[in-house]
């Protein structure tokens, strides 16, 4: 079977040259005559590999050692609870910024934990468009101000660092994380479930400020304290030792690509195809999204028709263009663009595109 252009949303399409690495080296990683899933996490080789990993994410992000940074279990729905309750004392509010499915549900989330502000919502224009900073109502004796830079439900994208004063800025990165360079010194916390643009899903990685490390005073088990997790190398337990080989060889390939700001021009490159292929096909296809707030990593469109819907996933599918259904909650289509996802995969999309308009238009 010849591979098919991946536009998942998540689990995502991951570089063919990883995958390729990855399936030569599956039964005799590293010449230990075993799979890297088979080793123990506690050896040599994993710590040595686990290191470098740790190593080149710090290269490709500028990382400072005022960081720490971590690989954790749990997905990114877990760090929701899992934050208030390392960053939040008894009693302490949190600020939200809710611009879309995944900023709602950390918000929902974090409820049990920290008494939750919602700051700002653009749930009234049904998330086409980001919640304007100036209207933002941010306390200054927050915990934190949580915010999603990326929703790949909605497709809106902040395409800025919104200041927040002094209250460490906690940043869901899960779908936008390496997709340019990023100035880590202006957050407090960064997380990411690596599914998108890191690796396979179970593994999230996370960058913490090392003085919030020390915040967490409510009773909780070890595993749950990033503290902990810090203090053991992310090792508290068994981690998920493939998603982390996984992860550094991901983090290898896009060093090879020539680093973040390559890896940002060609993600602009992508989404300007696609969106101008969009706006330019008369009202046959279109995205609702106001175009200052668009995603360059997830682009939900519909046709002008929806009962052409079934068709065009069928005979898109037939083109080798997977997973271009968009999520239950909206409908009609939705591409993901993440760094996996070569131009020539949306070249091939914007054809078959004015290929179906031309037939069914």
């Amino acid at each position: 079977m010849s591979r098919v252009w991946n536009f998942s949303a998540g689990p995502a399409a991951l570089p063919q040259a990883v995958l390729e690495r990855a399936q030569r080296e599956l039964l005799d990683w590293n010449g230990s005559g075993a799979s890297v899933m088979e080793q123990s996490h506690r050896g040599k080789r994993f710590i040595a590999m686990a290191a470098q990993a740790e190593a080149d994410l710090r290269g490709l992000l500028a990382i400072p050692e005022t960081y720490a940074v971590l690989f954790l279990q749990g997905g990114a729905t877990q760090h929701f609870a899992q934050i208030p309750m390392n960053l939040a004392g008894t009693g302490d509010s949190a600020d939200y910024v809710v611009s879309g499915h995944w900023s709602a549900k950390a918000a929902g989330e974090a409820a049990p934990y920290v008494r939750v502000n919602v700051a700002a919502s653009s749930a009234a224009d049904d998330y086409l468009q980001l919640p304007p900073r100036e209207q933002w109502q941010l306390d200054p004796r927050a915990a934190y101000v949580h915010y999603t830079p990326n929703e790949t439900i909605h497709g809106v994208e902040f395409h800025d660092v919104p200041e927040v004063g002094e209250v460490p800025l906690v940043a869901d990165m899960s779908s936008n994380i390496l997709s340019g360079p990023l100035d880590v010194g202006r957050f407090g916390l960064i997380y990411a479930g690596a599914q998108k643009n890191i690796g396979p899903s179970g593994l999230v990685v996370m960058i913490v400020r090392r003085d919030l490390l020390q915040r967490a005073t409510r009773p909780m088990a070890r595993i749950f304290s990033y503290a902990a997790q810090a203090a053991a190398d992310s090792m508290l337990n068994t981690p998920n030792t493939w998603g982390w080989y996984l992860a550094g060889l991901t983090f290898q390939w896009l060093k090879e690509q020539g680093g973040l700001e390559r890896i940002a021009a060609a993600n602009r490159a992508k989404a300007g195809l696609l969106y101008e292929a969009i706006d330019g096909s008369g009202g046959f296809y279109r995205n609702p999204v106001a175009p200052p707030s668009r995603s360059r990593m997830n682009v939900p469109f519909t046709l002008h028709d929806g009962a052409l819907d079934a068709a065009f996933l069928q005979e898109s599918e037939a083109a080798g263009l997977l997973a271009l259904k968009g999520h239950k909650a909206l409908g009609g289509m939705r591409a993901s663009l993440y760094n996996a996802v070569p131009l020539e995969a949306v070249q091939a999309l914007v054809a078959f595109m004015r290929d179906f308009a031309a037939r069914h238009g």
